[in-house]
This record gives C-alpha cells, structure tokens and sequence, in this order.
C-alpha cells in the first residue's frame, strides 16, 4: 500500500493500457506544470522535480512563482506531499491559499537552500503541513 506522504491522484483514474500513466511518469512530463492554491488562483509553475538518491523518493518540487516569463520571479521548494495532481485538469494542487505561497520563503536562482539539511526541510514541511517524506516508515508496494 502506499505511503501517505506522496503527491495523491485525482481525475482520471488508472488506465490499464501499456506505459506510463498517472502513477508512474517522466519527470519531464511535469516540468512545466502550474500548481493552484486553495483558493484557486495560479500560484506558480513546476521547475525541477528533487529527488533523495539515497531513499529513492520525490523529496520536492521547486515552484518558480511572480514574475513575467522567468523575470522577477522567486523560486520556491514545495514538499512532494503538499501537492495533489489532477490529472483531468493538468495541474498540481497545493492546500495552501495563495496568500500564504506568496509569503512562503523562497530562494533565487543563485542562492539554493541546503535541501539535504534536516532542520531546513522539517521548517519547510511543517510551513505547507505536509508529513516529511522521510518520516514514512510502511515500504510502497508496485502495483499490479
């Protein structure tokens, strides 16, 4: 069974047909994608997908936000567990309101943050109260 702390499906559901679906997917494919708010206001778009090599999970997303076509705009690390994709929509879902995403701390594109530090990314998911995704401990099963 799945651990809670992924990014949760909604729309259409799984397809049986042969190759990548709304479960397993090239990261490529989300580049790009736009995240809502709560509120339902376009919040930002997905940049890079983070990955913990170590663990093998979707450690976060990093959300560029603001701005005019990549001008003036700030980045920011979403916990992969904060967001719901919606497939019928083509969209991620952040339950946050957009109030709050534009207060969120963010990074430029010269100044990153330590994303391996612990301390950081416990501030992080307790900012959008997303569950670390380290902190899962029941192992995720393929599906058949």
């Amino acid at each position: 069974m799945p651990t809670r702390n992924g990014a949760r499906i909604i729309g259409k559901g799984r397809v049986s047909a042969a190759g990548p679906g709304p479960d397993v997917m090239a990261a490529s494919t989300l580049d790009s994608d736009r995240v809502l708010s709560s509120d339902g206001q376009e919040v930002g778009k997905i940049k890079e997908i983070m990955l913990d090599v170590q663990s093998g999970r979707v450690a976060y997303v990093v959300m560029s936000s603001g701005g005019f076509l990549g001008i003036g705009d700030k980045l920011l690390a979403i916990p992969w567990s904060a967001l719901m994709l919606d497939t019928s929509r083509k969209c991620f879902l952040l339950n946050v309101s957009s109030e709050r995403v534009k207060e969120a701390p963010g990074f430029d594109r010269d100044s990153w943050p330590s994303m391996a530090d612990a301390s950081w990314g416990s501030t992080l998911h307790a900012y959008y109260g997303a569950e670390p995704y380290w902190a899962a401990v029941e192992p995720v099963t393929p599906r058949h």
